[in-house]
């Protein structure tokens, strides 16, 4: 029995409780779900729910005796062995063995759908996130919303939500015009610029326009600009696009800054706040109505010398995706654009929408490389930054992306590189594409015994401790995964895998699936393997959320 199916039986019991007069509730209070979770104890049972305690107010009694009504129903159930009243009213329930133990082969037959959503959600998600600027490689920041992002946007896709992955080029500005004077100033020999690009890869870029583009040295100097400008961006930009292929992330659309301001959009989304009464003319320039909304002063959209302001980028790249179809549109922005939130939260409200639903932001936290107990701090490539590329030449790309998903965004992370690279449980990607690797080899071995999940499977045999923890575990994947969608948290997916992994290598160390030298091959053998390769199926869909490989050897 799965939590699902368990707390399907929770709500049809609810459902002829109410038919048959024991509880005095509106059909309609009967929740669509039941929630059901781990009790913290295990002494307390395989599953628990607070559902009782939920619905006493409506129903006019006390949860404990809400609770003794559901007691008696949910103990006809086939694959309940015992139900509890515990505290205020918590039920605590057993399943019997063959009932739990059947979710092996529930997890073996559904493959790789194992823990997605069985109907989409039909939520248009536009998911927005690395968006680096073509100035450069992708450092520490970008590299870590690339790992967020992408499995965030596999999470959600599993959870049922079609998403989109985009990324916003940000071709236009301040900050391409100092990137081609750097590239100018490489070409000829000089200086930086004050406020221009170090590094090697400036020189680099500059080298290759330069043997691309014919005399172009002898042009005059603002043409030579012009050129950098335009072809520098779109070798940056593809040096960008092949990091980001290489580290696993592709992206749905490639959307560019500088299209807002050549199609008209910056206009139209003006217009459109000005219909809605929430832009005024002040001091020469044109100010949007934020204040009204929650930030904390009004905003220009368009300056005194009739240039739009950088916010106006913002509001017709927010209503583009609106008017794409996008219901909720999410935003990952790095620590230092946390005093953006306001404006964008109010952007939102101006054009009708709601905050947080149909626009959220996510702010991620610093990350720091250590090796040897030191501080990494710089790239000779990148000048005064660590990139993407220096973090994959050191661990690799799966385990610079488990690393950098297995922390909540919320926190600074210290990354010690030498850890990754050992191959040892220590290592918290090692540890899990190790238990993986052993299940592969299990199965092989058993293979090998004569030991075939098509001969039997008898999961009231599953009665071992480390069997039933193991059997728990797993259950819980697809509560995890939709937990983790919702709440915009790809760490939890990791840290269940480490759970999980540990569980197994328990199992493993405890339960035999091929028999010694002297056995024969029985039923209970047949049926560990089952409960195996379930655990081998939950760790590769695990990890594929990741976008993590699953090794069959390490």
């Amino acid at each position: 029995m799965t939590p699902a199916e368990l707390s399907t039986a929770l709500r049809e019991a609810l459902t002829a409780a109410v038919a048959a007069g024991e509880l005095s509730l509106d059909p309609a209070d009967v929740p669509a779900e039941v929630r059901v979770e781990r009790p913290k104890n295990r002494d307390h049972g395989d599953w628990a729910t607070n559902v009782a305690l939920q619905l006493a107010k409506k129903a006019g009694r006390p949860p404990r005796e809400v609770a003794a009504v559901l007691q008696q129903r949910l103990l006809a159930v086939d694959g309940v062995r015992a139900v509890d009243i515990a505290g205020p009213g918590f039920l605590n329930i057993v399943l019997e063995a063959a009932a739990a133990g059947e979710l092996a082969r529930t997890v073996v037959q559904a493959g790789a759908a194992f823990g997605r959503s069985a109907a989409p959600s039909g939520e248009k998600v536009n998911l927005e996130f690395v968006s680096a600027n073509p100035t450069g490689p992708i450092h520490l920041g970008g590299t870590r919303w690339a790992a967020v992002g992408d499995s965030l946007a596999r999470i959600l896709t599993a959870a049922g939500a079609e998403v989109t992955r985009e990324y916003y080029f940000n071709d236009h500005g301040a900050q391409i015009d100092r990137f081609a004077r750097s590239l100018l100033a490489a070409a000829h020999g000089e200086p930086t610029p004050e406020d221009g690009y170090g590094g090697d890869y400036v020189g680099e870029i500059a080298g290759r326009i330069v043997g691309a583009v014919p005399g172009l040295l002898q042009q005059p100097r603002a043409e030579q600009q012009e050129t950098f400008r335009r072809e520098g961006v779109e070798l940056m930009f593809g040096e960008i696009k092949k990091s980001l292929a290489e580290f696993g992330v592709e992206f749905d659309v490639y959307f560019h800054e500088d299209s807002l301001h050549t199609s008209g959009a910056v206009q139209r989304a003006i217009a459109k706040l000005r219909e809605l009464g929430r832009v005024y003319e002040a001091d020469g320039a044109t100010w949007l109505r934020t204040s009204d909304f929650g930030d904390d002063k009004d905003r220009v959209v368009v300056k005194s010398d009739g240039q739009p302001a950088y916010i106006s980028g913002d509001l017709a790249y927010y209503l583009d995706k609106r008017e794409r179809g996008f219901e909720r549109c999410v935003l990952m922005l790095g620590a230092d654009h946390h005093g953006y939130i306001g404006r964008m939260m109010a952007m939102c409200a101006a054009f009708g929408d709601v905050p947080g639903k149909n626009l959220e932001i996510l702010i991620g936290q610093m990350v720091n490389l250590l090796k040897d107990g030191k501080p990494v701090r710089m790239s000779k490539r990148a000048g005064n930054v660590v990139t993407l590329e220096d973090l994959v030449g050191y661990v690799g790309v799966d385990a610079a992306r488990y690393s950098l998903v297995r922390s909540s965004v919320d926190s600074p992370i210290d990354i010690d590189l030498d850890l990754l690279t050992r191959r040892s449980n220590d290592n918290p990607v090692f540890y899990v594409q190790y238990a993986h690797a052993r299940t592969a080899n299990v199965a092989v071995n058993a293979a090998s015994a004569g030991v075939r999940r098509e001969d039997a499977f008898d999961p009231s045999l599953l009665v071992d401790e480390t069997e039933s923890l193991l059997l728990a575990a797993l259950a819980e994947f697809p509560a995890v995964v939709a937990r983790a969608g919702e709440l915009r948290e790809p760490h939890r997916v990791a840290r269940y895998l480490e759970e999980l992994a540990g569980r197994f290598h328990k199992f493993y160390d405890s339960c035999r699936v091929t028999p010694r030298a002297d056995e024969e091959v029985t039923d209970v053998h047949r049926t560990r393997l089952w409960l195996n390769d379930a655990t081998r199926q939950v760790l590769a869909n695990g990890l594929a959320l990741l976008g993590v490989s699953a090794p069959e050897r390490m």
